[in-house]
């Protein structure tokens, strides 16, 4: 699998903020919703610079988003050929464009767009009740061996969270129980703060603070240490009256959003409902019920599309370390994401109806001014024809 992590990917947790209030909530949702997600990216170097930008597979890598039960995405444009598809560390699906220079001197840029229409789905969660919840020791030994190591941002092995851990829990062995209790803990300790990059679990817990991917890696890595299965889940949020313009990283990065918002939020494992997200910064009804994390987590509004999963990915440290590269050589990134409602999937076959009778019409139309036409240019030529003729009559009549 390939270890190239898309440039937006890393850019797009420095927004995993999004502030909620043009978030619409739609009950009963029954149709399909469509929309098309832009995104363009531009690397620069600018005109007084004094080194080469050298761009990577990774600065060439795109994300295909995700394609599951809620959700169908597909890539409907791209502005340079595709060199190949695969799927990163993590498992998602990527592809990797041919840019037409890998190498940008002082005073040359590159850019690409990318554009999705993603399919979103009617969604649900099961009934999940806590006395019903099966024990830790209902969780089969290959979910935790994928899902509780070490690997990525999860600190399972840091003794203070290690301890943190044992304490919330106080020997709970109901899986649903456990989780609901690092969600009460974490809502009633850690104060919602934004960070230009993601914290490691230990720096959320000693700063007492972090924003939506921060306290989801610190639950996280609470749950793996338990022997809990969880991963970070990342995604994009139709926000239709929002338009941002922001700058990160001392003015190396500028993103600009258009009716979109990104967000992240943890997905846990609980027996015998399976995979259930869990939202540290969005639940309808608030916290009062921590359970509400997972109920009513935005990610179950049609208005979400999941993005990517990191599971193994030490996206902190990747984070960082882009920053740094850039900040260090001068380099400079513009991106811009634009999320537009498409035509709904049940208005879809009327317009394409109409769209179809318009042309229709406008055949019909061409086809009777070519019969006209035809038949004007059969009588003009029958005058011509006759007219003729008659001169030619009178010619001969005038030599006899």
């Amino acid at each position: 699998m390939e270890k190239a992590v898309t440039v937006t990917s890393i850019l797009i947790v420095l927004l995993a903020t999004t502030a909620f209030q043009d978030l619409v909530v739609v009950e009963g949702e029954k149709q399909d919703v469509s929309f098309v997600i832009q995104m363009t990216v531009t690397f620069s170097n600018p005109s007084n610079g004094t080194k080469t930008w050298n761009l990577t597979a990774e600065d060439r890598t795109i994300s295909l988003f995700m394609n599951n039960t809620w959700q169908t995405v597909q890539l409907i444009n791209h502005s340079y050929t595709i060199e190949k598809t695969t799927v990163d560390e993590d498992g998602n699906p990527i592809a990797i464009l041919q840019f037409p220079r890998t190498e940008l001197e002082p005073g040359e840029n590159v850019s690409y767009t990318v554009a999705y229409r993603a399919l979103s789905k009617p969604r649900s969660l099961p009934n999940i009740v806590e006395e019903e919840s099966l024990a830790v020791e209902n969780i089969s030994a290959v979910l935790k061996d994928r899902y509780t190591g070490t690997e990525g941002p999860w600190l399972v092995n840091n003794t203070e969270l290690q301890d943190l851990a044992q304490n919330i829990t106080e020997s709970e062995t109901k899986v649903l129980t456990i989780v609901k209790k690092f969600i009460a803990w974490i809502k009633d300790n850690i104060v919602y703060e934004t960070h230009e990059v993601p914290l490691y679990p230990n720096q959320t817990y000693a700063e007492r603070k972090g924003d939506c991917d921060d306290q989801a890696i610190l639950f996280i890595t609470l749950c793996r240490i338990y022997g809990i299965p969880s991963y970070l889940q990342i995604g994009c949020i139709h926000l239709p009256t929002t338009q941002t313009n922001e700058t990160y990283w001392e003015g190396h990065v500028t993103i600009v959003q258009k009716q979109v918002g990104w967000h992240g939020w943890a997905t846990v494992y609980v027996p015998p409902w399976g995979w259930l997200p869990v939202d540290f910064t969005y639940a309808v009804g608030g916290y009062g019920d921590p359970l509400n994390a997972i109920k009513t987590a935005a990610v179950t509004l049609q208005g979400v599309v999941q993005y990517m999963d990191v599971t193994q990915t030490d996206y902190v440290a990747s984070s960082r370390m882009y920053r740094d590269f850039l900040q260090n050589n001068d380099f400079y990134i513009y991106e811009q994401d634009e999320m537009i409602k498409d035509m709904e999937q049940g208005n879809l076959f009327e317009q394409i109806i109409e769209r179809w009778l318009q042309l229709a019409l406008v055949a019909t139309v061409v086809a009777t001014i070519a019969v006209v036409g035809f038949f004007l240019h059969i009588r003009k030529t029958e005058k011509r024809k006759l007219k003729e003729a008659n001169q030619h009559g009178e010619e001969l009549r005038s030599i006899r």
